[in-house]
C-alpha cells in the first residue's frame, strides 16, 4: 500500500514500481512450463518478471479496468502467455477455473493501492490532488463520499481507529458529522481540510489526513475481507509444491497473512503437562520465518517500499483447511449504507 504523498529523492511523486520484485520472484521460483497468478496485476511488474522466463503462463487479475486496459500491450507482446481478467482478487480460484486452470504453480499478490490510482485525481484516492471523493478500486459500489454521508459518528470513529490507526479518530469523526450538516463532503480537498483542522501536522510527520484516507479506502474496498478470501483461494488452487508470495504494506494486512500462514503450517503441539493438540495436516510450509523487507537502496529509489513486508510459503499435498477470517468489530459496508 503506497502512502499518499510519498516522494522520491528528486522530490517527485513516486511512480508505480513493483516492491520487493527480486525477492518475490526468487521465492515464487517460476519455471518454464508453469502457470502463475498475478492476483493484483496493477502495472504488471510481477507479470513481466514471470513472463521473462520462457514458457511461463500468467493469469493477471485486477478489479480496476483501467489497469486491465493498460495491460493489453503486454498481452499482445506475450505471445498468448498472459490472460487478463477484470475481477476481485478474492475470486482468484474461480477466475482460474473459468480460464480452464484447475491448479496453478504459483500466486503472487501485492496488497493495496497503486501509484497510478493515487496519481489520478478523478479516482479520489489522494488528498494531494483535489477530485471527487471516490476511492473505489473498481467501478461499482458506494464511494467514500457515500460512506462519509451515511455513517454515524461512532461507526466513522471505529473505522478510522481500526483501519487508519488514527489516535484522533473520535474528534475527526465528530468534525466530519458536523461539517456534513452544512454541506455534503464531496471532494478530497474538503475532507482533507476537515481532518487537518483536527489533526495538527508537526514537522517531519505524515499529512494529517493520511490515516483517515487510508481507513476509508480500506473500508469501502473491503480490502481485509478480500485479502482473507484471496489467501483461502490461493490455498485452494495451488498445486502441491506451488508457491504463495504476498507483499503487504499495512500492519493489519501483514497480521492477516502471518496468522493465515501460521495456522496453515501448524503441525500440532503439547507438552508433558498438557495433552497434544491435534491440528489438520499443514497445507503450507512457511518459507520466510521473518518477513522480508526492502533495503536502503530500494527505499531510496522507491519510497513506497518503506513499509513493505513479504511473506512466502509452499503448498503441501494436504487438503485445504476451512476457516473464517478474524473479527475486527467493524460495521459492514452494507450496514453503513443501509443506516443500520
Amino acid at each position: 500500500m503506497i502512502a499518499d504523498g510519498e516522494t522520491s529523492a528528486s522530490g517527485q511523486t513516486a511512480r508505480h514500481v513493483s516492491v520487493l520484485l527480486t525477492q518475490a520472484i526468487r521465492l515464487l521460483a517460476p519455471e518454464g512450463d508453469g502457470i502463475y497468478v498475478d492476483a493484483t496485476f496493477g502495472a504488471g511488474g510481477y507479470s513481466r518478471a514471470i513472463l521473462a522466463i520462457p514458457g511461463t503462463q500468467v493469469i493477471g487479475i485486477d478489479r480496476d479496468r483501467t489497469a486491465i486496459a493498460a495491460g493489453f500491450d503486454l498481452v499482445d507482446r506475450s505471445d498468448g502467455r498472459l490472460e487478463l481478467v477484470e475481477d476481485r482478487f478474492s475470486e482468484l480460484a474461480e477466475v482460474c477455473r473459468a480460464q480452464g486452470r484447475d491448479a496453478v504453480d504459483g500466486v503472487v499478490m501485492d496488497i493495496g493501492v497503486s501509484s497510478m490510482q493515487l496519481d489520478s485525481a478523478e479516482r479520489g484516492f489522494s488528498f494531494r490532488l483535489d477530485g471527487p471523493l471516490d476511492m473505489r478500486m473498481g467501478h461499482d459500489g458506494p464511494r467514500a463520499a457515500d460512506v462519509i454521508a451515511a455513517a454515524p459518528a461512532k461507526d466513522l470513529a471505529r473505522i478510522i481507529t481500526v483501519l487508519g490507526e488514527e489516535k484522533f479518530a473520535r474528534p475527526v469523526a465528530r468534525a466530519i458529522v458536523e461539517a456534513r450538516k452544512e454541506a455534503p463532503i464531496a471532494t478530497t480537498r474538503a475532507l482533507a481540510d476537515i481532518v487537518s483542522r483536527v489533526v495538527r501536522q508537526r514537522p517531519g510527520e505524515i499529512h494529517p489526513a493520511t490515516r483517515t484516507f487510508q481507513a476509508l479506502r480500506i473500508f469501502i474496498n473491503e480490502e481485509l475481507d478480500e485479502l482473507q478470501a484471496a489467501l483461502r483461494g490461493a490455498e485452494e488452487i495451488l498445486k502441491p509444491g506451488g508457491r504463495l508470495v504476498v507483499v503487504s504494506f499495512h500492519s493489519l494486512e501483514d497480521r492477516i497473512v502471518k496468522t493465515f500462514l501460521a495456522e496453515r503450517s501448524r503441525t500440532g503441539g503439547g507438552s508433558r503437562h498438557q495433552p497434544e493438540v491435534h491440528h489438520a495436516p499443514p497445507s503450507f510450509k512457511v518459507l520466510t520465518k521473518r518477513p522480508l523487507v526492502a533495503d536502503d537502496e530500494e527505499i531510496a529509489a522507491n519510497p513506497r517500499a518503506r513499509s513493505a513486508k513479504l511473506r512466502a510459503a509452499e503448498r503441501t499435498d494436504a487438503p485445504p483447511q476451512r476457516s473464517e477470517g478474524g473479527e475486527l468489530g467493524l460495521p459492514s459496508l452494507d450496514d453503513v449504507m443501509r443506516g443500520a
